[in-house]
């Protein structure tokens, strides 16, 4: 069985190992540390959980054992494409390095850019960043990045497909051509295969499981489940994800809860609060101190519920939690590996659970393709239509912040209306009337006074100009009535020019 002292590791960095309690590589580890030691390029896939950090963090601290860093220019470079999965990086650097003497920095978002800029003006041997902060350092004429040796992409596939690509591109033509460059991800789509294909040489491909495979050890279920109403949707959602951790009891020590949308974090988070589960909210709308602090909370114990957005889907490795609930179905399969690799890590056990609406069915089928298996249905919790007084906080709040339209105009009028008397008294049947013989119809001719004229006139009755004679018709079959525009006496004043008028 190999172990770390086969590998050809610095001594500092196998005592570093040994100190943090790791004897054994995992199959990832030892397929790519002693291709990246040959100063090769490495493209690793693997599943979550199996050790892919320390893959390369453990290979780049015995390459930089040997030389020292420049003001502004690292001698490598880590790409993360999240704040919590660079700070895990970074974590990971500080464990493994404390008997070498290296230095890094840390370049996310959400952080002052003074102390950042200091650390990089002393030197670094390991830069650890977001594309987007590492840019705007690099346009403030902050960052040289023609002395990076090697050159690390972390999630590569969620770099390259998730708008990355642009940023990615542009941060490899600022490298010198002759670094080596490692990628490291879970899944590897063929098209995003053929994009590495171009930032990569010769590559050694490690594969230690079949792409998008996901743990053995994570028991998976489904809940179908399907509303008694269309608007009571979201919130008998809500109650099937309570049921299903009451369902778990003292087994379900503590949960990741994935939403695809960022509303629905902060809504289902209220929500358990409210029933009085100890929950709180992570995704990239949040303040990077407050992401932080829910985080180290989750880490720590403090908190039993964390709900997360795909911010946390990727990388974060926390050993102990027991449950994923994916409250929607993801709709890219692959974030589905990535979301219950959360759960079952380092050989572990470990249990996901997820509801699926009518609306998802088609994701669910996506996700079952790529395991290549079917999710074992589950039963759902939710028995009966909850009571009207049932409905959660977090519905009220939505109710409250956007009020229904209603066909009312009247705002004291209630929603749903009732038919008032007067309605009624139209509804019902009329009374018999006698029938009468038929009488020939005369027309009749509405006369009035000559200083009134009538209220009102149909278009056929409305005046029209006669072209010919110059007047107006009252209608086309009448006779002509000429309109004198102010009777028989015109005022003496109209006649006179315009030089009498001033003269008078």
């Amino acid at each position: 069985m190999t172990k770390f002292s086969d590998l050809n590791l610095n001594p500092k960095v196998l005592k570093a190992v040994e100190e943090a309690g790791y004897e054994t590589p995992t199959p990832i580890q030892a397929g790519a540390i002693p291709s990246a030691l040959e100063g090769r390029d490495v493209l690793g896939i693997a599943q979550t959980g199996t050790g892919k950090t320390a893959g390369f963090v453990l290979p780049m601290i015995t390459l930089l054992a040997r030389g020292r860093a420049r003001a502004r220019m690292p001698r490598s470079l880590v790409l993360c494409p999240t704040r919590e999965l660079a700070a895990q990086v970074a974590e990971n650097f500080d464990t493994y390095s404390k008997y070498v003497k290296l230095t890094k920095a840390l370049l996310i978002g959400g952080v002052s850019f003074k102390e950042q800029d200091q650390l990089i003006d002393k030197g670094v041997d390991v830069l650890i960043a977001t594309p987007g902060r590492l840019l705007d350092h690099f346009e403030r004429g902050k960052l040289i990045l023609s002395d990076v040796k090697v050159m690390v992409v972390d999630e590569a596939d969620r770099m390259l497909d998730m708008g990355f690509i642009p940023d990615i591109e542009k941060i490899f033509g600022l490298t010198p051509f002759t670094r080596q460059t490692l990628f490291f991800s879970a899944t590897m789509a063929p098209e995003i295969e053929r994009i590495t294909n171009t930032f990569l040489s010769n590559p050694a491909r490690v594969e230690v499981a079949r792409q998008s495979s996901a743990s053995e050890t994570i028991e998976q279920g489904v809940v179908i489940f399907k509303a008694s109403r269309k608007d009571r949707e979201a919130s008998e959602k809500r109650q099937v994800l309570r049921g299903m951790i009451d369902a778990e009891g003292e087994k379900c020590t503590n949960a990741i809860i994935f939403c695809n949308r960022k509303m629905d974090v902060d809504v289902v988070a209220k929500s358990l609060k409210k029933y009085g589960y100890d929950a709180a909210p992570i995704h990239g709308d949040l303040d990077q101190s407050q992401r932080t602090r829910t985080l180290d909370g989750f880490r720590n114990g403090d908190l039993r519920f964390l709900v997360a957005s795909d911010v946390a889907a990727r990388g974060l490795d926390v050993p102990s939690v027991s449950h994923v609930f994916n409250f929607d179905v993801p709709s890219h399969a692959e974030d589905y590996v990535h979301r219950i690799g959360r759960t079952g890590r380092a050989g572990r056990d470990g249990k996901a659970m997820m509801i699926c609406v009518p609306r998802d069915e088609k994701n669910l089928d996506a996700i079952e393709k790529l395991l290549q298996k079917d999710i074992p249905r589950l039963e759902s919790p939710l028995k009966a239509p909850p009571a009207g007084d049932e409905v959660d906080a977090a519905m009220e709040t939505e109710a409250e912040a956007k009020p229904r339209r209603t066909r009312s105009r009247s705002r004291n009028k209630p929603e749903t209306a009732k038919e008032s008397p007067r309605v009624e008294a139209v509804a019902a049947a009329p009374a018999p009337v006698e029938k009468r013989e038929a009488e020939p119809v005369q027309e009749v001719r509405k006369e009035f006074p000559r200083d009134r004229a009538p209220r009102e006139q149909t278009q056929r009755e409305q005046p029209s100009r006669d072209r010919n004679s110059g007047g107006y018709q009252r209608g086309r079959g009448g006779a002509d009535n000429k309109v004198v525009g102010m009777g028989d006496h015109m005022p003496s004043f109209i006649a006179l020019s315009f030089d009498e008028r001033r003269a008078g």
